[in-house]
Protein backbone atom coordinates (compact mmCIF):
# COMPACT_ATOMS: atom_id res chain seq x y z
CA UNK A 1 0.00 0.00 0.00
CA UNK A 2 1.14 3.81 -0.72
CA UNK A 3 1.72 6.53 1.85
CA UNK A 4 -1.09 8.62 1.65
CA UNK A 5 0.14 12.61 1.49
CA UNK A 6 0.57 15.31 4.24
CA UNK A 7 1.16 19.08 4.15
CA UNK A 8 1.10 20.98 6.94
CA UNK A 9 -0.32 24.54 6.17
CA UNK A 10 -0.48 25.86 9.36
CA UNK A 11 1.92 25.55 12.52
CA UNK A 12 1.61 27.87 15.52
CA UNK A 13 1.97 27.54 19.41
CA UNK A 14 -1.61 27.09 19.38
CA UNK A 15 -2.67 25.03 16.38
CA UNK A 16 -1.38 22.98 13.13
CA UNK A 17 -2.86 21.97 10.33
CA UNK A 18 -2.26 19.35 7.98
CA UNK A 19 -3.99 18.37 5.04
CA UNK A 20 -4.45 15.05 4.12
CA UNK A 21 -4.68 13.33 0.85
CA UNK A 22 -4.99 9.83 0.37
CA UNK A 23 -5.15 8.11 -3.10
CA UNK A 24 -7.04 4.85 -3.54
CA UNK A 25 -4.78 2.15 -2.21
CA UNK A 26 -3.06 4.35 -0.21
CA UNK A 27 -2.66 4.88 3.99
CA UNK A 28 -1.82 7.26 6.60
CA UNK A 29 0.27 4.32 8.59
CA UNK A 30 -0.06 3.45 12.07
CA UNK A 31 0.29 6.20 14.29
CA UNK A 32 -1.45 7.66 17.63
CA UNK A 33 -2.27 11.19 17.81
CA UNK A 34 -1.00 12.74 20.33
CA UNK A 35 -3.13 16.00 20.56
CA UNK A 36 -6.93 16.68 20.38
CA UNK A 37 -8.37 16.98 16.73
CA UNK A 38 -10.84 17.68 14.58
CA UNK A 39 -11.25 16.23 11.27
CA UNK A 40 -12.85 18.37 8.57
CA UNK A 41 -13.91 16.82 5.43
CA UNK A 42 -12.47 18.65 2.03
CA UNK A 43 -14.21 15.69 0.09
CA UNK A 44 -16.78 12.75 0.47
CA UNK A 45 -16.05 9.03 0.96
CA UNK A 46 -15.17 6.28 2.80
CA UNK A 47 -12.05 5.10 4.97
CA UNK A 48 -11.20 2.01 6.52
CA UNK A 49 -9.64 2.08 10.21
CA UNK A 50 -7.34 -0.70 11.43
CA UNK A 51 -6.95 -0.49 15.00
CA UNK A 52 -3.76 -1.74 16.63
CA UNK A 53 -5.24 -5.46 16.64
CA UNK A 54 -5.69 -5.67 13.36
CA UNK A 55 -9.89 -5.16 13.61
CA UNK A 56 -11.48 -3.34 10.42
CA UNK A 57 -14.18 -0.92 10.72
CA UNK A 58 -15.60 1.50 7.54
CA UNK A 59 -15.53 5.66 8.55
CA UNK A 60 -18.14 7.41 5.85
CA UNK A 61 -16.62 11.39 5.12
CA UNK A 62 -19.23 13.77 4.28
CA UNK A 63 -17.69 17.11 2.96
CA UNK A 64 -17.23 19.45 5.43
CA UNK A 65 -19.30 17.79 8.12
CA UNK A 66 -16.25 17.92 10.55
CA UNK A 67 -15.61 15.60 13.91
CA UNK A 68 -13.58 15.61 16.63
CA UNK A 69 -11.69 13.12 18.76
CA UNK A 70 -9.30 13.05 22.05
CA UNK A 71 -5.20 12.59 21.75
CA UNK A 72 -4.67 9.26 22.87
CA UNK A 73 -7.07 7.94 18.93
CA UNK A 74 -4.68 4.84 17.61
CA UNK A 75 -4.94 3.62 14.10
CA UNK A 76 -4.25 3.17 10.17
CA UNK A 77 -6.31 4.99 8.15
CA UNK A 78 -6.54 3.27 4.42
CA UNK A 79 -8.85 4.45 1.30
CA UNK A 80 -9.92 1.33 0.10
CA UNK A 81 -11.82 2.79 -2.25
CA UNK A 82 -11.93 4.29 -5.84
CA UNK A 83 -12.02 7.90 -5.63
CA UNK A 84 -9.43 9.90 -3.57
CA UNK A 85 -10.24 11.65 -0.08
CA UNK A 86 -9.16 14.30 0.87
CA UNK A 87 -9.24 16.28 4.94
CA UNK A 88 -7.96 18.74 7.07
CA UNK A 89 -6.54 17.26 11.01
CA UNK A 90 -6.95 20.48 12.90
CA UNK A 91 -4.27 19.34 15.61
CA UNK A 92 -4.96 21.23 19.33
CA UNK A 93 -1.94 21.98 20.95
CA UNK A 94 -1.94 22.05 25.04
Amino acid sequence: MQSAKSEVQVDTPEVRVTQWRLAPGSATGHHIHEMDYVIVPVTAGEMTIVSPAGERSKAQLAAGKSYFRKAGVEHDVLNESAAEIVFLEVELKP
